[in-house]
Protein backbone atom coordinates (compact mmCIF):
# COMPACT_ATOMS: atom_id res chain seq x y z
CA UNK A 1 0.00 0.00 0.00
CA UNK A 2 2.49 2.49 0.43
CA UNK A 3 5.21 3.03 -1.99
CA UNK A 4 8.23 4.13 -0.99
CA UNK A 5 8.62 7.82 -2.29
CA UNK A 6 11.27 8.88 0.59
CA UNK A 7 13.74 10.96 -2.74
CA UNK A 8 10.83 13.18 -3.72
CA UNK A 9 9.21 16.23 -1.77
CA UNK A 10 8.38 17.26 0.67
CA UNK A 11 11.00 14.75 2.62
CA UNK A 12 13.67 15.16 -0.71
CA UNK A 13 15.85 12.09 1.66
CA UNK A 14 19.93 11.45 0.12
CA UNK A 15 19.33 8.20 -1.80
CA UNK A 16 22.11 6.69 0.16
CA UNK A 17 20.08 7.01 3.29
CA UNK A 18 16.49 6.21 0.97
CA UNK A 19 17.75 2.84 -0.23
CA UNK A 20 18.97 1.78 3.48
CA UNK A 21 15.91 2.75 5.18
CA UNK A 22 14.06 1.12 2.68
CA UNK A 23 15.54 -2.61 3.24
CA UNK A 24 14.78 -2.05 7.08
CA UNK A 25 11.61 -1.07 6.20
CA UNK A 26 11.16 -4.53 3.85
CA UNK A 27 12.46 -6.42 6.52
CA UNK A 28 10.29 -5.31 9.33
CA UNK A 29 7.20 -6.26 10.80
CA UNK A 30 5.15 -4.15 8.66
CA UNK A 31 7.11 -4.73 5.31
CA UNK A 32 3.88 -6.26 3.65
CA UNK A 33 2.72 -3.03 3.80
CA UNK A 34 5.48 -1.80 2.10
CA UNK A 35 6.15 -1.24 -1.91
CA UNK A 36 8.84 -0.66 -4.96
CA UNK A 37 11.53 2.26 -3.70
CA UNK A 38 10.42 5.29 -6.32
CA UNK A 39 13.13 6.44 -8.40
CA UNK A 40 13.14 8.85 -10.71
CA UNK A 41 14.33 8.13 -14.58
CA UNK A 42 17.16 10.90 -13.86
CA UNK A 43 18.45 9.21 -10.74
CA UNK A 44 19.62 5.80 -12.48
CA UNK A 45 22.63 6.48 -12.52
CA UNK A 46 23.04 7.72 -9.26
CA UNK A 47 21.65 4.67 -8.06
CA UNK A 48 23.56 2.34 -9.81
CA UNK A 49 26.89 4.14 -7.56
CA UNK A 50 25.08 3.68 -4.49
CA UNK A 51 24.24 0.05 -5.03
CA UNK A 52 27.72 -0.35 -5.78
CA UNK A 53 29.21 0.61 -3.04
CA UNK A 54 29.09 -0.34 0.50
CA UNK A 55 26.37 1.80 0.87
CA UNK A 56 24.33 -0.86 -1.04
CA UNK A 57 25.90 -4.09 0.95
CA UNK A 58 22.49 -4.12 2.15
CA UNK A 59 21.14 -5.35 -1.15
CA UNK A 60 23.53 -8.56 -1.41
CA UNK A 61 20.49 -10.62 -0.33
CA UNK A 62 18.38 -9.79 -3.48
CA UNK A 63 17.74 -7.07 -5.70
CA UNK A 64 16.22 -3.63 -4.55
CA UNK A 65 13.02 -3.29 -5.87
CA UNK A 66 12.25 -0.27 -7.61
CA UNK A 67 9.37 1.75 -9.52
CA UNK A 68 10.69 4.62 -11.61
CA UNK A 69 8.64 7.85 -12.55
CA UNK A 70 9.24 8.98 -16.42
CA UNK A 71 8.31 12.68 -16.70
CA UNK A 72 8.69 13.19 -20.29
CA UNK A 73 6.70 10.13 -20.77
CA UNK A 74 7.21 6.70 -23.33
CA UNK A 75 10.22 7.58 -24.98
CA UNK A 76 12.22 7.24 -21.73
CA UNK A 77 11.06 3.45 -21.15
CA UNK A 78 13.65 1.93 -23.72
CA UNK A 79 16.51 4.50 -22.70
CA UNK A 80 15.52 3.36 -17.92
CA UNK A 81 15.28 -0.79 -19.30
CA UNK A 82 19.05 0.07 -21.16
CA UNK A 83 20.21 1.96 -17.56
CA UNK A 84 18.86 -0.99 -15.08
CA UNK A 85 20.51 -3.86 -17.14
CA UNK A 86 23.36 -4.30 -14.90
CA UNK A 87 21.88 -2.55 -11.88
CA UNK A 88 20.89 -4.91 -9.37
CA UNK A 89 17.24 -4.67 -8.77
CA UNK A 90 13.78 -5.54 -9.63
CA UNK A 91 11.79 -3.06 -11.66
CA UNK A 92 8.16 -3.30 -10.26
CA UNK A 93 6.76 -0.32 -12.19
CA UNK A 94 7.27 2.05 -14.95
CA UNK A 95 5.12 5.68 -13.87
CA UNK A 96 4.64 7.47 -17.39
CA UNK A 97 3.70 10.77 -18.01
CA UNK A 98 1.81 12.33 -21.20
CA UNK A 99 3.35 14.95 -22.85
CA UNK A 100 1.41 17.97 -24.31
CA UNK A 101 -0.06 17.12 -27.81
CA UNK A 102 -0.34 13.38 -27.41
CA UNK A 103 -3.55 11.84 -28.02
CA UNK A 104 -4.97 8.19 -25.96
CA UNK A 105 -4.67 6.11 -29.16
CA UNK A 106 -0.74 7.21 -29.44
CA UNK A 107 -0.20 6.77 -26.09
CA UNK A 108 -1.32 2.95 -26.03
CA UNK A 109 0.03 2.61 -29.31
CA UNK A 110 3.93 3.78 -28.30
CA UNK A 111 3.21 1.90 -24.73
CA UNK A 112 2.27 -1.04 -26.33
CA UNK A 113 5.69 -1.17 -28.78
CA UNK A 114 7.63 -0.29 -25.65
CA UNK A 115 9.69 -2.95 -24.19
CA UNK A 116 8.91 -3.23 -20.84
CA UNK A 117 8.55 -6.62 -19.76
CA UNK A 118 4.54 -8.19 -18.91
CA UNK A 119 5.69 -8.42 -14.89
CA UNK A 120 6.09 -4.61 -15.05
CA UNK A 121 3.00 -2.85 -13.98
CA UNK A 122 2.77 0.46 -16.15
CA UNK A 123 1.39 3.50 -14.60
CA UNK A 124 0.15 6.25 -16.94
CA UNK A 125 -0.09 9.72 -15.25
CA UNK A 126 -3.63 10.92 -15.74
CA UNK A 127 -3.41 15.18 -16.35
CA UNK A 128 -6.11 17.04 -14.28
CA UNK A 129 -8.17 18.57 -17.15
CA UNK A 130 -10.39 17.27 -20.51
CA UNK A 131 -7.72 14.42 -20.57
CA UNK A 132 -8.67 12.54 -18.46
CA UNK A 133 -11.92 10.98 -19.81
CA UNK A 134 -10.59 9.54 -22.76
CA UNK A 135 -7.43 9.06 -21.18
CA UNK A 136 -9.27 6.27 -19.00
CA UNK A 137 -11.34 4.84 -21.56
CA UNK A 138 -8.45 4.55 -23.64
CA UNK A 139 -6.91 2.26 -20.84
CA UNK A 140 -9.81 0.74 -20.16
CA UNK A 141 -9.11 -3.28 -21.07
CA UNK A 142 -5.67 -2.82 -21.39
CA UNK A 143 -2.55 -4.10 -19.22
CA UNK A 144 -2.27 -0.34 -18.07
CA UNK A 145 -3.22 1.27 -14.74
CA UNK A 146 -3.37 5.11 -14.12
CA UNK A 147 -1.97 7.12 -11.25
CA UNK A 148 -3.42 10.54 -10.12
CA UNK A 149 -1.65 13.34 -8.70
CA UNK A 150 -3.75 14.79 -5.11
CA UNK A 151 -1.24 17.39 -4.31
CA UNK A 152 2.07 19.14 -4.07
CA UNK A 153 3.84 21.76 -3.25
CA UNK A 154 1.76 24.70 -3.94
CA UNK A 155 -2.15 24.44 -3.11
CA UNK A 156 -3.68 24.51 -6.55
CA UNK A 157 -1.74 20.94 -6.77
CA UNK A 158 -4.35 19.88 -4.48
CA UNK A 159 -7.82 18.69 -6.41
CA UNK A 160 -10.73 19.65 -4.11
CA UNK A 161 -12.94 16.75 -2.91
CA UNK A 162 -15.57 17.05 -6.21
CA UNK A 163 -12.64 17.19 -8.88
CA UNK A 164 -11.32 14.08 -6.94
CA UNK A 165 -14.45 12.43 -6.07
CA UNK A 166 -15.16 12.76 -10.19
CA UNK A 167 -11.81 11.09 -10.67
CA UNK A 168 -11.90 8.14 -8.92
CA UNK A 169 -15.64 7.56 -10.57
CA UNK A 170 -14.22 8.15 -13.77
CA UNK A 171 -11.59 5.48 -13.04
CA UNK A 172 -13.63 2.76 -11.04
CA UNK A 173 -16.23 3.31 -13.75
CA UNK A 174 -13.58 2.73 -16.60
CA UNK A 175 -11.96 -0.63 -14.23
CA UNK A 176 -9.03 0.55 -14.11
CA UNK A 177 -7.07 0.25 -11.30
CA UNK A 178 -5.30 3.45 -9.73
CA UNK A 179 -2.75 4.48 -7.81
CA UNK A 180 -2.18 8.02 -5.63
CA UNK A 181 0.52 10.13 -5.21
CA UNK A 182 1.79 14.03 -3.33
CA UNK A 183 -0.14 14.98 -0.48
CA UNK A 184 -1.66 11.90 1.15
CA UNK A 185 0.75 12.68 3.74
CA UNK A 186 -1.73 11.49 7.01
CA UNK A 187 -4.48 8.82 7.27
CA UNK A 188 -7.31 11.57 7.41
CA UNK A 189 -8.27 14.80 5.76
CA UNK A 190 -6.60 17.45 7.41
CA UNK A 191 -5.32 21.35 6.89
CA UNK A 192 -1.55 21.27 7.09
CA UNK A 193 -0.27 23.38 9.87
CA UNK A 194 2.44 25.09 8.40
CA UNK A 195 1.02 25.51 4.70
CA UNK A 196 -2.75 26.09 5.21
CA UNK A 197 -3.11 23.51 2.47
CA UNK A 198 -6.42 20.97 2.49
CA UNK A 199 -4.59 17.58 2.16
CA UNK A 200 -6.73 14.39 1.58
CA UNK A 201 -6.25 11.58 3.55
CA UNK A 202 -5.45 8.07 2.26
CA UNK A 203 -8.05 6.68 4.45
CA UNK A 204 -10.49 8.78 2.66
CA UNK A 205 -9.56 8.10 -0.40
CA UNK A 206 -10.01 4.39 0.25
CA UNK A 207 -13.50 4.88 1.74
CA UNK A 208 -14.12 7.03 -1.52
CA UNK A 209 -13.27 3.96 -3.80
CA UNK A 210 -15.06 1.56 -1.75
CA UNK A 211 -18.76 3.60 -2.10
CA UNK A 212 -17.98 4.30 -5.84
CA UNK A 213 -17.74 0.89 -6.73
CA UNK A 214 -20.91 0.40 -4.51
CA UNK A 215 -22.62 2.62 -6.02
CA UNK A 216 -22.60 5.52 -3.93
CA UNK A 217 -24.08 8.74 -5.07
CA UNK A 218 -21.71 12.05 -5.76
CA UNK A 219 -22.58 13.81 -2.16
CA UNK A 220 -21.41 10.30 0.11
CA UNK A 221 -18.32 10.20 -2.39
CA UNK A 222 -17.42 14.08 -1.75
CA UNK A 223 -18.68 13.74 2.39
CA UNK A 224 -16.09 10.78 2.70
CA UNK A 225 -13.76 12.39 1.42
CA UNK A 226 -14.24 15.49 3.94
CA UNK A 227 -13.88 13.66 6.73
CA UNK A 228 -11.70 14.44 9.17
CA UNK A 229 -12.86 12.21 12.47
CA UNK A 230 -10.49 9.64 12.91
CA UNK A 231 -13.17 7.53 15.17
CA UNK A 232 -15.49 7.73 12.23
CA UNK A 233 -12.80 6.92 9.71
CA UNK A 234 -11.55 3.85 11.58
CA UNK A 235 -14.85 2.88 12.01
CA UNK A 236 -15.78 2.54 8.53
CA UNK A 237 -13.05 1.37 7.38
CA UNK A 238 -13.35 -1.85 10.13
CA UNK A 239 -17.22 -2.14 8.72
CA UNK A 240 -15.98 -2.80 5.22
CA UNK A 241 -14.72 -5.96 6.23
CA UNK A 242 -11.78 -8.22 4.14
CA UNK A 243 -13.72 -8.90 1.46
CA UNK A 244 -14.91 -4.97 0.91
CA UNK A 245 -11.70 -3.61 1.73
CA UNK A 246 -10.23 -6.09 -0.79
CA UNK A 247 -12.82 -4.60 -3.73
CA UNK A 248 -11.22 -1.56 -3.07
CA UNK A 249 -7.52 -2.05 -2.88
CA UNK A 250 -8.02 -4.08 -5.86
CA UNK A 251 -8.80 -0.23 -7.55
CA UNK A 252 -6.46 2.30 -5.69
CA UNK A 253 -3.82 -0.22 -5.61
CA UNK A 254 -0.97 2.00 -3.47
CA UNK A 255 0.02 5.64 -2.89
CA UNK A 256 3.50 7.35 -3.00
CA UNK A 257 4.73 8.51 0.50
CA UNK A 258 8.14 9.83 1.28
CA UNK A 259 7.63 8.76 4.88
CA UNK A 260 6.73 5.26 5.66
CA UNK A 261 6.56 5.39 9.21
CA UNK A 262 4.19 8.44 9.19
CA UNK A 263 1.09 6.72 7.70
CA UNK A 264 2.11 3.55 9.83
CA UNK A 265 1.94 5.03 13.02
CA UNK A 266 -1.18 7.00 12.13
CA UNK A 267 -2.73 3.14 11.16
CA UNK A 268 -1.75 1.70 14.13
CA UNK A 269 -3.33 4.80 16.41
CA UNK A 270 -6.43 4.31 14.66
CA UNK A 271 -6.40 0.51 15.63
CA UNK A 272 -6.17 -0.17 12.06
CA UNK A 273 -2.76 -2.16 12.26
CA UNK A 274 -1.84 -4.34 15.00
CA UNK A 275 2.01 -3.68 16.02
CA UNK A 276 3.70 -7.16 17.49
CA UNK A 277 4.70 -6.74 21.09
CA UNK A 278 7.56 -5.29 21.35
CA UNK A 279 8.39 -4.13 17.82
CA UNK A 280 9.29 -0.57 17.74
Amino acid sequence: MLDDAAVFPPGLAPLPEAVEAHREHEESWYGGLVGPLVVAASGLAELGAVLGSGEGAGYAAGPLPIAVTLPKGPAQVAGVLDAMTDLPVALVALEIAVPDGVNPGELIATLDEAPAGTSVEVYVEIPRDERRGPLLAALAGTRYLAKFRTGGVRAELYPDEAELAATIRAAVEAGVPFKATAGLHHALRNTDPETGFEQHGFLNLLLATEAVARGADDAEVRALLVERDGAVVAARVRELGEERVAAARARFLSFGTCSIIDPLTELVDLGLVDRPGGEP
